[in-house]
């Protein structure tokens, strides 16, 4: 065990340097307005080169901070979360093998190194989705890679138009290219990819699905790398997107995810998936405010969710433990009882999912929804927003009540638990930087204050909003039976509504129903009917009956041996007159 112990220990340490050495470098870059370009030449043919590049800012040094920081405080609960696994080593390989694709994405402006970490984080994200090799797991892990490999076709086909302009280096020609025919269909095929990635609708359906990875794998994963990589390569290519028709159906779309996950996650009775789902509604807040030309804000709100919903994953992960691996939240309740520093940080990061004032959520949310009151869009985004707004505190109040409030439940007798040292220590790292993240990055990455003038209705309606969405969320955690009745009395709506609107039906058994029918059909019909019926079963049919036959004549039964005489001689007379 001590091999196992030093591998996760090494990790975390070097992680943790990388992390603090990233953060040093960027306020430096940013002080003195610095971008760092490396280049090397692996290959040149006919003009046509081949090279590695880096790109180092401000930009790309914060999120490789970011993500080191969440990676390291993983791997370092992983190291007691996951203490039985024979194969300790191999997780923890794998988890930075997703470190590193990451990492390699962050700071590519050349868009074939970007395919080698988008690709790498789609195979190594397979190898964890189906870590524990059940059939769930197995279904989930090919759905996800399935459609992470949509998002992977359409950067291929980027690299091949990206032909035209001689080389791969997308950073140099992004100004260039916002003039030219070629940009539409860049900018839609980068659109359609961050999409895929960032599993917005049509693609939503993998990510709750993914949540059969360990839990460790889901907090990284989920919350800073897989899911944000689409978000961060849009924000690399803004400057190419600004007025395309992309764009404008990018803000319905994700204002659609927004609202789409916000309202399955009050119908979830699972607790990861509510947590992926919150995830799922914080993509499309990115993406939305990311089509409406703010890529500052999208990058402000990646930054600050990374941290709160890290530290959520990983008090599902303790309180999966403590309850026998189970995960229905009907069966819990009275936890601040029994694991109260892991309460306090689930709490803490739930309030800051919600936007509640001084932590890190209330700064890029608020903000987020001030820009969008003053933009001129229509009032169906402008309600979108604000109902998703208000469907996050709902469900966020609803697990709160599940958990925390609603008594002892006995349907699950709680292990005797001790809140893990080591757990703690990296829930603990995250729940401080859950509480500064906000208004420490406000104050770092914008050159200037922003300050938003609106009148005092507008101003508090973030307010009014959560305030409903709280009672809301205290209301329906309270269901009684006469509310159940009128529940199932809608219960197609409730079944579409909780099902992400069949989504992963559409995008599974949609898809390929027809064909599995057809196979059905084929293998009835002609492998167990026409074909069985002609070749192989009608030849041992034949066959039999005539060594059934064979076998009845040479029985050397008298009647037999007679008969066939007589009927010979009849024969031998026919053949005779016949002659004459």
């Amino acid at each position: 065990m001590k091999n196992n112990y030093s591998i996760c220990f090494v990790s975390f340490f070097f992680l943790f340097f990388f992390s603090m050495l990233n953060f040093f470098m960027m306020i430096y870059f940013i002080m003195n307005n610095l971008i760092i370009f490396m280049e090397w030449e692996l290959l040149c043919f006919n003009s046509m080169s081949i090279v590695m590049s880096f790109l180092l800012d401000w930009m790309s040094l914060l999120f490789m901070m970011f993500v080191s920081l969440i990676s390291s405080s993983v791997i370092y609960y992983s190291k007691s979360y996951m203490m039985s696994e024979l194969n300790l080593n191999r997780f923890i390989i794998l988890v930075l093998l997703f470190i590193l694709s990451m990492i390699l994405l962050i700071i590519s402006p050349n868009i074939i190194s970007i395919l080698l970490g988008w690709d790498g984080l789609g195979l190594v994200s397979y190898c964890l989705v189906i870590y524990y090799q059940n059939l769930k797991s197995f279904n989930a892990g090919m759905l996800t890679a399935l459609s992470n490999r949509i998002g992977d076709v359409f950067i291929l086909m980027v690299i091949s138009w990206m032909v035209n302009y001689g080389s791969w280096n997308y950073i140099f020609y992004l100004n260039f290219m916002s003039n030219d025919y070629f940009m539409i269909i860049i900018s839609f095929m980068i659109i359609i990819a961050a999409m895929t990635k960032s599993a917005q609708i049509p693609f939503s359906s993998w990510l709750p699905a993914a949540m059969a990875a360990p839990t460790p794998v889901s907090a990284l994963v989920h919350s800073s790398t897989l899911v944000t990589a689409g978000v961060y390569l849009l924000i690399r290519f803004n400057n190419l997107l600004l007025d395309t028709w992309g764009l404008k159906l990018l803000l319905l779309l994700s204002g659609l995810t927004m609202f789409m996950a916000g309202i399955s996650a009050n119908y979830e009775f699972d607790l990861k998936k509510i947590i992926a789902l919150s995830t799922l509604s914080q993509l499309g807040l990115m993406m939305s405010i990311l089509s409406m030309g703010m890529p500052d804000l999208a990058f402000f709100h990646l930054l600050t969710h990374a941290m709160f919903k890290a530290l959520l994953f990983m008090c599902a992960g303790v309180i999966i433990h403590m309850m026998n691996d189970n995960q229905d939240i009907r069966m819990m309740g009275g936890l601040s009882l029994y694991i109260p520093l892991t309460s306090l940080c689930l709490n803490i990061s739930n309030l800051a999912l919600c936007g509640i004032p001084f932590l890190a959520g209330f700064y890029s949310k608020d903000m987020i929804l001030e820009m969008v009151m003053m933009s001129n869009l229509n009032m169906m985004i402008f309600y979108l927003y604000y109902i998703s707004t208000g469907l996050t505190m709902f469900y966020s109040i609803r697990l709160l009540i599940y958990l925390m409030i609603n008594d002892y439940n006995l349907m699950v007798i709680y292990n005797l638990y001790e809140e893990d040292y080591i757990m703690m220590k990296s829930m603990f790292l995250l729940l401080f930087m859950s509480i500064i993240t906000g208004s420490l990055m406000s104050w770092m990455i914008f050159s200037y204050p922003y300050m938003i003038y609106l009148p005092l209705n507008l101003k508090f309606m973030v307010f009014y909003i959560s305030f409903l969405g709280l009672m809301m969320g205290y209301l329906i955690s309270n269901m009684k039976i006469f509310s159940i009745n009128k529940f199932f009395a809608t219960y197609e709506f409730s079944l579409f509504m909780c099902l992400m609107w069949f989504m992963p039906n559409l995008s599974t058994y949609g898809l390929n129903y027809y064909f599995l029918s057809l196979g059905q059909g084929m293998i009835k019909n002609i492998d167990m009917g026409w074909s069985e019926l002609y070749s192989s079963q009608g030849i041992f049919n034949i066959l039999k009956n005539y060594s059934v036959i064979n076998s009845f004549l040479q029985m050397n039964n008298l009647k037999i041996y007679l008969f066939s005489f007589i009927l010979w001689m009849m024969f031998i007379l026919l053949m005779v007159f016949m002659i004459i």
